[in-house]
């Protein structure tokens, strides 16, 4: 082999093992942002977007083009908070994610905390930066959200210590302070006003109390490390059945709840709210059933499906919003 050869083979090798680092480090970056938090976030900008717009046509017909832009950026600025408010959580909780969680990248060593602490800081400055040019409201709404989750994850407050106080972080941002934010933001850009609508504050309650359930059941599989390092939780003050049972009831007083509100609703098409959710009620209960709460890996996924029907409440509100 010649030199020129032997040149090109190790500059060949090099470039995939460079390769190979960049997408190994992204998909690092993937794990650390927390893939269902960051889907269940954008879902929620663009329903949150789609209810606005619905609510404008009622009134006149307003062009959709124009708030592309708004929705990008908001979108980008939501994305920068929730990577900020999950990595910082990871920050300060390495230990605890060795035995809870020892698939993120902290954990399992794939990121230095430098690196964790430089993303965080990144993250957070743009969120900010973001959102104060989209408009006041959505900055209104980014400050709090990482206001709460500062004080979650961060001595020496660190809320997520106390049980009632992690939850009422946890469902105040998700339920009322996103939902209630993007859309005065949304409907302020469309139709200049800051009337909430039914509909919005209904699909806000529900989010409130879903989040609860989320919550509370999200430290399930996690009881181990939480006990070790003296992080209180209501699975350890209360059990895993009882807390399992009680999201369960939540969830169902949450799908009961709207089901209710979509027959006196006049801004939603009720015939396909009210079937949608008692057909995912049915769902929720079936898939219980089959839980094995000695079985940590099917309690997460029964946690993960959780968070797919809470995907899901921002694509069908949305539309029986446009169906209306």
């Amino acid at each position: 082999m010649s030199h020129l050869d032997k040149s090109s083979l190790l500059t060949t090798k090099f470039s995939e093992s460079t390769a190979q680092g960049k997408a190994h480090w992204i998909y690092a970056f993937w794990k650390f942002s927390r893939p269902h938090t960051i889907i269940g976030t954008s879902l929620s900008v663009l329903g949150l977007d789609v209810i606005a717009y619905a609510t404008a046509t009622q009134h006149s017909i307003p062009s959709f083009m124009p708030n592309l832009g708004q929705l990008l950026g908001s979108w980008l600025a939501c994305l920068c908070g929730n990577v900020y408010i999950v990595g910082l959580n990871q920050l300060e909780d390495v230990a605890i994610d060795k035995i809870n969680k020892p698939h993120l990248p902290l954990a399992a060593g794939e990121f230095s905390k430098n690196t964790g602490q430089v993303i965080v800081a990144i993250t957070g400055v743009l969120a900010l930066l973001l959102a104060w040019l989209m408009g006041p409201f959505l900055l209104g709404m980014v400050s709090i959200s990482l206001g709460i989750g500062t004080a979650y994850s961060l001595p020496p407050i660190r809320l997520k210590r106390f049980p009632f106080w992690a939850a009422l972080c946890i469902f105040s941002v998700r339920g009322a302070i996103v939902n209630l934010g993007l859309f005065l933001h949304f409907n302020w850009v469309l139709q200049g006003n800051l009337v909430v609508p039914p509909s919005v504050w209904a699909l806000t309650l529900f989010v409130l109390v879903f989040t609860f359930a989320i919550a509370i059941f999200k430290d399930i599989p996690d009881i181990e490390g939480d006990r070790q390092y003296q992080i209180t939780t209501f699975t350890i003050a209360l059990g895993k059945e009882r807390v399992f049972n009680l999201a369960r009831w939540v969830l169902t007083v949450c799908y009961l709840g709207i089901a209710v509100a979509g027959l006196w609703l006049d801004s939603v098409n009720s015939v396909f709210l009210v079937s949608t959710h008692l057909g995912l009620l049915g769902l929720m209960w079936w898939q219980s059933f089959k839980v094995d709460l000695q079985d940590k890996s099917a309690i997460a996924q029964f946690y993960q499906f959780i968070w797919k029907l809470f995907f899901l409440e921002y694509l069908l509100f949305p539309a029986a919003c446009l169906l209306a």
